[in-house]
């Protein structure tokens, strides 16, 4: 039997939900994987979480409830796919950075235009695109009622389970020493492996 995760599960810090999401299997419209790499930003005090910058990231985190999906496009080139957190001692995005491919995994390498199965879903850009995830899933409900047919996230498979590793974020030059990455130590779909992230110049 499976377990979906109910908004309980994201009304709690951002960085312990960010942790405990490894592990948790993420299912969207025919294709599933294993979640394997996150990073977490802080609504309060983190420049580089989007609400320093952007009013329309603070008006989703107002209005959606905890587990919505914040999708945004980068550099205009790949969306990314985040989960909300709120109610708890700390809100936050979390941004899923890397699956391990589980489900539906012939469609992932056709949208990928790659064989290798851990090409597939090794980078956040990579995943979304793996998974068809596009700007028109802003706000999708990942918990509760409300969430589409085919689509959510169910707690680790009994039995399974994850060494999780903490590591400074990927890409950033703003707040970037704060260790609010998390992964599956020496999994092989992460994005980059831990004490491999470039100190940004």
């Amino acid at each position: 039997m499976f377990f979906m995760l109910t908004a309980k599960f994201f009304q709690r810090d951002v960085l312990i939900v960010a942790r405990d999401l490894i592990g948790v299997e993420l299912h969207w419209r025919g294709c599933s994987g294993i979640i394997v790499e996150t990073e977490a930003y802080a609504v309060e005090g983190d420049e580089a979480c989007h609400t320093a910058s952007r009013p329309s990231a603070r008006e989703f985190v107002r209005t959606q409830p905890p587990g919505a999906a914040y999708v945004y496009l980068n550099y205009g080139m790949y969306w990314l796919f985040n989960l909300l957190v709120k109610d708890g001692p700390r809100d936050g995005l979390i941004l899923i950075r890397a699956l391990e491919p589980v489900g539906g995994i012939a469609k992932m390498k056709r949208r990928r235009g790659k064989e290798r199965v851990k090409d597939l879903c090794s980078g956040p850009g990579k995943l979304a695109m793996a998974l068809g995830i596009t700007g028109a899933d802003h706000g999708t409900p990942m918990c509760g009622r409300s969430v589409p047919v085919g689509t959510g996230l169910r707690l680790p498979r009994a039995g399974s389970s994850h060494n999780v590793s903490a590591d400074v974020r990927v890409g950033i030059s703003k707040a970037a020493k704060h260790p609010w990455r998390f992964l599956a130590h020496g999994n092989p779909h992460v994005s980059v492996p831990h004490g491999k992230v470039k100190s940004p110049r």
